[in-house]
């Protein structure tokens, strides 16, 4: 027998609904994954677990074309790696058995609280994507506040701090670099 709720306690859970929680339900590696890349939403994983399928699934369609459709194959392949190695899923030249072996971690790794954690803009995930959500990183000129942005490889050398953020003054004040005439702006 349970006692009953005391009326704060019933004012407290009034918003929380226990039973319908969307990830009560998920398997125990969809929740690791949750918790590896710090994803917010569960939609973000099951949008990257959609896109690494289709990906797989394109890659064994083009592999099984024809041996009279060879020039079309290499074409078909020869666009699918230069896109998939443009936005970073794949490393080196890869081919297509690479691409039959993509997965939804892929596009977690490319995220921009991990890749901030890759150039040791910030000491764990957590701390990124806090930086992110705060407003403290831009993507060139473009200030970023969405933690689920994909960052393609051509864009990832223009991740840098927002010049009016904290976070760029303790930098600049710890590598001694910081000009007297920002201190004015």
């Amino acid at each position: 027998m349970v006692r009953k709720l005391k009326y704060h306690e019933q004012k407290l859970l009034r918003r929380l609904d226990l039973v319908s929680w969307e990830a009560a339900g998920a398997p125990l590696s969809e929740l690791r994954a949750l918790r590896r890349y710090r994803l917010g939403r569960r939609e973000d994983l099951v949008l990257y677990r959609a896109l690494a399928r289709s990906v797989r699934d394109l890659a064994r369609r083009i592999r099984d074309l024809g041996p009279a459709s060879a020039a079309f194959r290499a074409r078909c392949s020869a666009a699918l790696l230069g896109k998939l190695r443009a936005l970073g899923l794949l490393q080196g030249p890869g081919s297509l058995s690479a691409c039959e072996r993509l997965s939804a971690a892929a596009f977690c790794r490319r995220r921009l609280p991990c890749l901030l954690v890759k150039l040791r803009m910030a000491q764990n995930l957590r701390h990124a994507v806090t930086f992110v959500e705060q407003g403290h990183v831009r993507v060139g000129p473009e200030v970023v506040t969405d933690p689920a942005m994909i960052v393609p490889r051509a864009v990832e050398d223009f991740i840098t701090w927002v010049d009016a953020s904290r976070l760029r003054q303790k930098v600049l004040d710890y590598n001694q670099e910081r000009d007297d005439f920002d201190l004015a702006a």
